[in-house]
């Protein structure tokens, strides 16, 4: 990480410095009447956007919760791939690998031929594939993320604090009004449980779980089935003699059902989802009256000759698997032309198993997308109408996410006698998992062509990380202190684009070159997004950030012969930024332009979007498209 581009300020690095115009949060401050952006919900949607939020101190935002405090256990624990590296982003993704447990390997257990009434195993699979992505896959307990992205809210510009003991109530939109339309009901939960306030928002968010009233009030309804099957969930510390117990195993009886075993943070704790009854078409589980004595009860039937001896039950539920989702993730009815101005966000707009681990990940994910949207809309950065991409972009990722678990859920619920696939040896759960690793692992995700995602006009350039994509980071070396790392990590979670220029054949940045051509006209051509869309008050770098990578080594670059936009002078005390050129990793992790695919007679320019999602792909020389393509939905910077 950088600090210090504005003087030296002892103390922790990530405490930013306060902004002057943030909220009174002095006890008894009233609440304020009206705010910019309302968040409702402190669950990992909910959160992750605050905190994207809380970093532009310009924006005012409050996210309000009507529980009393802070989640302490429970609820969502896996962490996949993509999100990890979301994390990295927010910087605390190194943290999260600190803390977790890493799930290296699944085991699958069935019942032996030989005894059906007992299990054996039958065989493994390595759960993230190798290249998929430099971040491992992670099980921690939910509110372990909550608390992380609090403190990121916490040490932001705005000190952005939840407002906990307030529900949303009631949601209502003036589409004729322009500032702050949206009349908002909050209902007090706390010490003055049921007295109301209303205030006025610009955007609404609804991260309000699934009995969502953000999306109740704006007319969505979500549509879907369920699969009439009871599972219960239970956090344990226990003795076995299970000699998996500390890998991800999915277990299935002969006729007592299954169960899905996920070792938990800190060596000792595990979860466990055990399958229970079958529902009648009519019924809810809450009638079952069925407890965590029944899910131990029946993890025992079904992991027979193993037993467990729980000493304690840390957490538990019951549910019902059911996937549903809503028609539209926004306030703007089908056929209607306006731009929308509240949004539905994680369960609040879908719903499905947990036993895939996308539940947390996806909602995550959705605010992920909405926030850098929202946050150049408020900036004038771009035109109120980027804010319908993220419907349209979401939405199809949520009809995927729900169809591919609705298929999984079942695969894992049948009987083992149905598991053979095609004669196959392997059974099929086995088998559909293995299938399913990219989706799992979040990287299935593919957006397709928009004003925000260009068609893959110039994708033979870089093979290796499609567009529409997320950008798949690779091992590079920094030119400037011959630091080892991983590229995508020079990004961060601060709504800025980035380009990296990844440079031909003998190219190494001397006068004339391509990356000096390149760097040159993004620094001073009036046609070129960063002269056009940076504003006099900021960083050259501060909408647009140039990386260079090189095929040399480090010590083959004369750096004083780098462009000035790769070493750019910032801040208040106008410091030279050193870190952004890079070339190929000589140390042995892997060379960047064979492991994406890129041109190395050529090279190319990656343009990634503020979510780290492709969004372009150009030749060096390919100015006027990257001029058109920016200049599709940002607003000059005069005009700001």
């Amino acid at each position: 990480m950088q600090y210090y581009v504005d003087g030296f300020r002892g103390g922790d690095p990530d405490l930013k410095a306060a902004a002057p115009c943030r909220r009174d949060r002095s006890p008894f401050a009233p609440l304020p009447d009206k705010v910019d952006v309302l968040i409702a919900g402190c669950g990992p949607a909910g959160l992750c956007l605050a905190a994207q939020l809380s970093q532009f101190p310009e924006i005012d935002v409050m996210i309000v919760e009507r529980k009393p405090g802070p989640m302490e256990k429970g609820q969502a624990d896996g962490v996949n791939t993509r999100t990890m590296e979301m994390f990295q982003a927010f910087g605390f993704g190194e943290k999260v690998k600190r803390e977790s447990y890493w799930v290296n390997q699944t085991a699958f257990w069935t019942p032996d031929p030989e005894n059906p009434a007992h299990v054996r195993r039958i065989g493994r699979v390595q759960d993230v594939a190798d290249d998929s992505s430099e971040m491992p896959h992670t099980l921690i307990n939910q509110a372990r993320i909550h608390e992380l992205f609090l403190d990121v809210m916490r040490k932001s510009p705005a000190r952005l604090e939840p407002d906990y003991g307030w529900s949303v109530t009631g949601v209502s939109v003036d589409p004729d009004t322009e500032d702050h339309p949206v009349t908002v009901t909050l209902e007090n939960t706390g010490v003055n449980a049921g007295s109301t306030r209303t205030l006025r928002a610009n955007y609404v968010v609804g991260c309000d779980g699934a009995r969502s009233n953000v999306r109740r009030a704006i007319g969505g309804t979500l549509h879907g089935d369920a699969a009439h099957q009871a599972w219960g969930v239970m956090d344990i510390l226990a003795n076995t003699d299970f000699p998996d117990i500390r890998q991800k195993c999915i277990v299935a009886s002969a006729g007592e059902g299954n169960v899905l075993i996920l070792p938990r943070e800190g060596g000792y704790l595990f979860r466990m989802y055990v399958e229970l009854d079958k529902l009648a078409p009519d019924e809810r589980v809450s009638s079952r009256n069925l407890t965590s004595e029944h899910m131990i009860a029946a993890a025992n039937r079904i992991m027979r000759p193993y037993t467990i001896d729980v000493k304690e039950v840390v957490w538990w539920s019951v549910y019902e698997i059911g996937h549903r989702m809503t028609d539209r993730f926004d306030d703007v009815p089908t056929g209607e032309d306006r731009n929308p101005r509240v949004f539905t966000a994680g369960d609040a707009c879908h719903t499905h198993s947990p036993k895939a681990g996308q539940g947390m990940n996806v909602s995550m994910q959705d605010t992920f997308n909405l926030g850098w949207k929202l946050a150049h809309v408020f900036q004038g950065r771009a035109d109120a109408s980027l804010l319908r991409s993220y419907s349209a972009e979401r939405w199809l990722e949520a009809k995927r996410l729900v169809e591919t678990d609705h298929k999984w859920a079942r695969i894992m619920s049948a009987p083992p006698g149905e598991s053979e696939l095609d004669g196959s040896d392997v059974p099929r759960v086995q088998k559909q998992f293995v299938e399913n690793l990219e989706f799992t692992g979040g990287l299935a995700v593919e957006y397709v062509p928009s004003s925000i995602v260009a068609e893959p006009v110039h994708q033979a350039l870089a093979t290796g990380i499609g567009i529409g994509r997320r950008f798949h980071s690779a091992p590079v070396v920094r030119v400037s202190d011959a630091m080892q790392m991983q590229l995508g990590h020079a990004a961060e979670a601060d709504g800025r684009w980035r380009i990296y220029a990844f440079a031909g054949k003998d190219d190494g940045a001397a006068p004339g070159s391509a990356i000096h051509r390149l760097a040159a006209w993004l620094e001073s051509d009036p046609a070129s997004p960063v002269v056009k869309y940076t504003r006099r008050d900021e960083d050259i770098d501060g909408l647009i950030d140039l990386r260079a990578v090189f095929q040399q080594t480090f010590d083959q670059l004369a750096y004083e012969q780098m462009p000035a936009l790769l070493k750019p002078v910032k801040g208040r005390l106008g410091l030279q930024d050193y870190e952004k050129v890079f070339c190929t990793d000589h140390k042995g992790l892997g060379d960047i332009f064979d492991m994406r695919g890129i041109d190395r007679g050529q090279g190319c320019m990656v343009v990634v979007r503020p979510d780290q999602y492709i969004a372009n792909i150009l030749p060096l020389d390919g100015f006027a498209e990257l001029a058109a393509f920016f200049d599709g939905f940002l607003v000059p910077a005069a005009a700001a």
